[in-house]
């Protein structure tokens, strides 16, 4: 009975780190699933979804409908997780935001600990290590560095481009190492859709929870075929790509941090607290596990 309250209090927990990860530019809150060990089970929840219910429905046929739709998702998972996601993502947002214009040098100290650290934990998952994983981490630390230092777009807030918007951030909300608020820093609609949160504006949400649905539904069907047969392969390209996204938050600190000593101290601290966090976070979980 304890078990039933357990578990989904602590996927609960985990939809409430991912939700705070997710609004963060450089942080991953597929990271955050990977370290707290919910990631494949995710993965493979929503990429077994394929709508079966809906023909049954259609014909009538409610008691087919009713066993094709609870075989098919994942409630005890997606429930609690994406409640912790949305009270996250709808409470913290001004606190982000805050932050981030206040004091950008040393909120993104913490951010570059927490990253280095997610990347610490991803490396104790990859067994066997050779020259073809070191090649793909290396590939996978290129294409990140060189990404991260595009210029964001200048694009229009239409809800079209909201939809899509949302279609792309999804894909890397879900992947370890790449940050879904950075895509959106990109395309022009982070500040945007963080003012959207800050204001409640339901139809801009809605649009843009709707692209992010339809994404995910396609995205993580290739990402669950590529862990159940390329793990290491896979899991050694995100190393490298959470390494090369480490030059978001080193940019941000180097050009805003003040020139005294208190400042550099309080950043190396919140480097440390940061990367702590994050190791004291997954070694939690995988007791718990």
């Amino acid at each position: 009975m304890i078990n039933k309250f357990i578990e989904p209090l602590l996927i609960f927990v985990r939809g409430l780190f991912m939700g705070s990860a997710d609004i963060i530019p450089g942080v991953s809150g597929g990271t955050i699933a990977l370290i707290t060990g919910i990631y494949e089970r995710l993965v493979h929840a929503i990429g077994k979804i394929n709508f079966s219910f809906v023909k049954p429905l259609i014909k009538g046929d409610f008691s087919l409908f009713k066993k094709n739709f609870l075989d098919e998702i994942d409630f005890q998972l997606f429930v609690p997780l994406l409640l912790g996601i949305a009270i996250a993502m709808l409470t913290l947002s001004k606190v982000i935001g805050f932050l981030l214009n206040e004091y950008t040098a040393f909120t993104f100290a913490f951010f570059l600990g927490l990253i280095v650290a997610s990347s610490y934990v991803l490396y104790t998952q990859v067994v066997h290590f050779s020259p073809k994983i070191i090649l793909v981490s290396v590939i996978g630390f290129i294409l990140a560095y060189i990404f991260v230092g595009l210029n964001p777009v200048a694009t229009n807030h239409t809800l079209p481009i909201l939809f899509f918007s949302g279609m792309i951030a999804i894909c890397a909300m879900i992947l370890p190492g790449i940050s879904g608020a950075f895509i959106l820093l990109l395309l022009g609609q982070y500040h945007y859709m963080l003012n959207a949160l800050n204001s409640f504006s339901w139809v801009e949400i809605i649009t843009f929870c709707l692209g992010a649905l339809i994404g995910i539904l396609g995205f993580s069907k290739l990402l669950d075929y590529l862990l159940q047969h390329h793990e290491e392969i896979t899991l050694a390209l995100l190393i490298g790509v959470m390494i090369g996204t480490l030059r978001i938050p080193f940019d941000q600190i180097t050009t805003t941090i003040g020139g005294s000593p208190f400042d550099i101290a309080i950043c190396i601290i919140l480097v440390i607290i940061g990367f702590a966090l994050i190791v004291l976070l997954e070694m939690k979980f995988k007791h718990i596990e």
